[in-house]
């Protein structure tokens, strides 16, 4: 199953600075026990941004070019289409991690959600999913991770004709 997870704020920033613009030991926790065992896919900016492979996941970087500096246990892949392709020979779930135009392009594809909710309105963010991004899915289930923070996770409401949203209109 392809995944997406995501922590976003009130305003759907999820970036400042090439960076998550807050900390929450909960569900930094929340993401490693979720994703542990299975594959993370990553834009180039992400992998960036994190700067080594996450542990006890196959770490795979979504990028066109090959110009990453990455260890050779990281896959690298140019399209959607070939995590799509491997996708269909793991054993595991592939979640998609961020950033914002790799949530876009997986937006199609992803047949489940899990939504941390931050409880701030992130100022002078740089990076935003766009509003519509979880229209067509879904509610199952609610977790309260404390500190403020719910995670909220849907899946696909089958039947439903969804709009994509286009990267221009990411800022809410």
């Amino acid at each position: 199953m392809i995944i997406g997870i995501v922590a976003i704020a009130k305003n759907y920033a999820i970036g400042k600075g090439g960076k998550l613009p807050w900390r929450y030991p909960a569900d930094l926790k929340f993401f490693r026990k979720t994703t542990d065992g299975n594959a993370v896919v990553m834009g180039a900016n992400t992998w960036r941004s994190i700067g080594k492979p996450l542990p006890g996941r196959l770490n795979v970087i979504l990028s066109r070019t090959n110009r990453i500096d990455a260890p050779a246990e990281v896959m690298r892949l140019a399209c959607k289409e070939e995590v799509i392709e491997l996708a269909k020979y793991l054993n595991r779930d592939v979640f998609i991690i961020g950033g914002a135009k790799t949530y876009e392009e997986f937006s199609d594809v992803i047949e489940r959600w899990i939504v941390t909710e931050v409880p701030i309105d992130v100022e002078k963010a740089d990076v935003f999913l766009p509003i519509d991004i979880f229209d067509g899915f879904k509610l199952v289930e609610t977790r309260d991770l404390g500190d403020g923070l719910a995670v909220r996770m849907s899946s696909f409401a089958q039947g439903r004709k969804v709009r994509r949203s286009s990267l221009s209109k990411t800022t809410p």
